[in-house]
């Protein structure tokens, strides 16, 4: 079979042999993930049509408003991975604690975690911009038959099995990794089967693409501003674009494809950060690491930071290799020259 025409349910099937713990449990939740995507992007496209748009009057856990739309997706994606009694545990964005899952038998058997962001950049869905939602999946560190504790959700990014995000756009597509590499998948809605569309993503080593919030400068750490100067520099390749939608999957999406690098650092106005480091940071770090790009927080990979808390923020840079690595040698220079 040509690959392009192969469908999300084939590939699994063929690459379960690649997952680290072989048993099926990491294919169905990719299955599961798979419905609650298709669940969700039902609702994301008619958005303009029934009352699912707009804020719901309440915060989350991070002091953000709550979209309807967060709200709905937070539950499907929840009660799907429930249903199919394929964890042991979820944490969400949206929730201010983990939740703990039982088998039908009352049993905690099952060996693996979910953590997500069910929808990202759900502020843009009242305007009709890409939205995204992003995962990780861990397997626990307490012993089976126990409940799941904090401790597995804590672990460093080292630690993911899976990764991967989906993307309500033009088209929706579901990307992820399970450590072999980057592969995305288009969904045909007439049919309603992901197709593989997007074989072995890899990002361009170089790009011209930078992606940050430009409206926060004065805010930003010297080695940002530095970089940001860099980035319009006219010489050698340079000035780069400035490409900046605020939607993370998005922004992240578009530089894979095309090449280039997303910042979200520190600033005065949040000293550690915004993103979140279990399920944004990981998650992302862990796909662009796949594709032979980089992630890091300015100065250190994301990957190996040691979680302390279950909403903890983290400022992140990732993209093309050679343009992080540019922006950490400014980040370097601004920390030496303060001493």
């Amino acid at each position: 079979m040509e690959e392009r025409n192969k469908t999300l349910g084939e590939f699994i099937i063929e690459n379960q042999n690649a997952f680290q713990y072989s048993s099926g449990e990491l294919s169905r939740i990719i299955n599961s993930i798979r419905l609650a995507a298709k669940v969700v992007n039902y609702k994301v496209n008619k958005a303009g049509l029934v009352d699912i748009v707009g804020a719901v009057g309440e915060q989350n856990i991070q002091g953000e408003d709550q979209q309807k739309l967060d709200v709905y997706a937070n539950e499907v994606f929840i009660q799907t991975l429930i249903n199919r009694e394929i964890v042991c545990g979820i944490a969400s964005e949206e929730n201010d604690d983990f939740i703990t899952v039982e088998g039908s038998d009352n049993s905690h058997n099952n060996k693996y975690v979910v953590l997500m962001d069910p929808l990202d950049g759900s502020s843009n869905i009242d305007v009709n911009v890409s939205v995204g939602t992003i995962f990780s999946v861990f397997r626990r560190i307490t012993p089976i038959g126990t409940p799941v504790t904090i401790e597995d959700f804590l672990q460093p990014g080292i630690n993911q099995v899976a990764a991967g995000y989906v993307i309500y756009g033009t088209s929706t597509m579901l990307v992820y990794t399970t450590g072999h590499g980057v592969n995305g998948f288009t969904l045909n809605p007439a049919i309603g089967t992901f197709y593989l569309s997007h074989p072995n993503m890899q990002f361009p080593k170089d790009g011209n693409i930078y992606s940050i919030n430009e409206g926060n400068y004065v805010h930003f750490p010297q080695g940002v501003k530095d970089y940001i100067k860099y980035c319009q520099l006219e010489e050698e390749e340079r000035p780069y674009t400035s490409r900046y939608i605020g939607s993370l999957v998005s922004d992240i999406h578009r530089n894979m494809i095309k090449g280039g690098i997303y910042l979200y650092p520190t600033s005065s106005k949040a000293p550690k950060g915004k993103l979140r480091l279990l399920y944004e940071c990981n998650p992302m770090a862990f796909i662009v690491e796949q594709a032979g790009g980089k992630a890091s927080d300015g100065l250190n990979r994301i990957m190996e930071i040691q979680p302390k808390e279950l909403h903890e923020r983290a400022p992140f840079f990732c993209g093309s290799y050679n343009m992080v690595e540019k922006a950490e040698d400014f980040m370097r220079l601004a920390k030496l020259s303060k001493y």
